[in-house]
């Protein structure tokens, strides 16, 4: 993993030409797609455990480099209730999705029986949609979708069933959408834009094509970049065309990380060092010890990285790119609302912007 330049004494430069301005921009991040519930947090990677649970400092360190909030994908009933608990844990940073990922889906669909629907299989999932945005734990209804290149985990007609329900459960939620599209542009986009949704969404770690991205941006829909959306030079060229109106930005941790093999690595070693301050080394997590972050455990502090990256393709500030980024993520998940409720819900105080 091509890691965040570390921090030291002598700072790098903040510009291309590498002029030291006279002030910093001090950014600010929102990171829309960010998997906290995954148990690579808590220390424990295919079944075993390799180190201590260190979720808090994942997350103090993404705080530190001004990821100011975080919203926790849903994938599942059991990873969206999860989620809402992180966010009720940490009120004003943290947000939630609900919904069933497309690998989801048969899970679901294997439960289908004469008396049983796949309706009345998903309304746990409505009702915890609706509670939670009441309670401004929730602000996007997903992570659903269609993934076309995992059938070993969720084969075609379930994935296609539990997704059109899913939209007309977006519909009367009144969410925007967290959506997921793999190899599947044509299913993918009838049943999209066939639904009645008044609130549209992001079309997250996107990794289509230039043509594919203008059709989803034409319909208003959002596109979220983390590191898998940066890894050929045929990604960067789609990247580089993302309107910066249209543009979110994610880590989609623990994966997607920037790797050395990328094309965007090259990029990412320009990166100042002020704009990770404060950013430990990584170690495998066989050496793992307090404070440090695991190799190939990607997690929200990496977001610098994304948006430094996003900035070069496409040849504007650095400064444009988190600001763009985070009106249009504040503008769509209406972080400030939620956070209201949240506030009045829990009756702590609301955690500054």
């Amino acid at each position: 993993m091509s890691s965040l330049p570390i921090s030291s004494s002598a700072a790098g430069p903040s510009t291309e030409n590498g002029k030291e301005p006279e002030s910093r921009y001090e950014p600010r991040y929102i990171d829309v797609g960010i998997n906290l519930t995954d148990m690579t947090y808590q220390g424990i990677y295919h079944g075993r455990k390799a180190h201590d649970a260190d979720l808090e400092s994942v997350i103090s360190r993404g705080k530190a480099i001004g990821c100011k909030k975080l919203m926790v994908t849903g994938s599942d009933y059991k990873h969206s209730l999860q989620a809402i608990e992180l966010a009720e844990k940490y009120p004003g940073t943290i947000f939630a999705t609900v919904g069933v990922h497309p690998c989801c889906a048969s899970d679901v669909t294997k439960h289908i029986t004469p008396t049983k629907s796949l309706q009345s299989l998903l309304n746990q999932v409505e009702e915890l949609a609706i509670q939670g945005k009441s309670r401004g734990t929730v602000t996007a209804f997903g992570e659903i979708g269609l993934d076309y290149d995992r059938f070993f985990l969720s084969d075609k007609e379930s994935q296609l069933l539990v997704f059109e329900e899913q939209l007309r459960i977006a519909e009367r939620v009144d969410l925007p959408l967290f959506l997921h599209s793999r190899a599947a542009e044509e299913d993918f986009n009838k049943l999209l834009f066939g639904a009645n949704l008044p609130r549209k969404g992001l079309v997250h770690s996107f990794t289509g094509t230039l043509e594919e991205m203008k059709i989803l941006v034409e319909h208003g829909y959002d596109i979220g970049i983390n590191g898998c959306s940066l890894k050929t030079e045929e990604n960067l060229a789609v990247v580089k065309e993302v309107p910066l109106e249209r543009l979110q930005i994610e880590t989609d941790g623990p994966w997607c990380e920037i790797r050395n093999s990328h094309a965007s690595a090259k990029y990412l070693k320009t990166m100042p060092e002020y704009l990770a301050d404060g950013v430990p080394k990584d170690v495998k997590k066989e050496k793992w010890q307090s404070g440090l972050r695991v190799k190939g455990r990607n997690e929200p502090c990496a977001i610098a990285g994304v948006a430094w990256v996003i900035a070069q393709v496409k040849g504007v500030e650095f400064e444009e790119v988190c600001e763009r980024s985070w009106e249009n993520s504040m503008t769509m998940f209406r972080f400030d609302e939620a956070a209201a409720l949240q506030q009045k819900w829990n009756g702590s105080p609301e955690e500054s912007a």
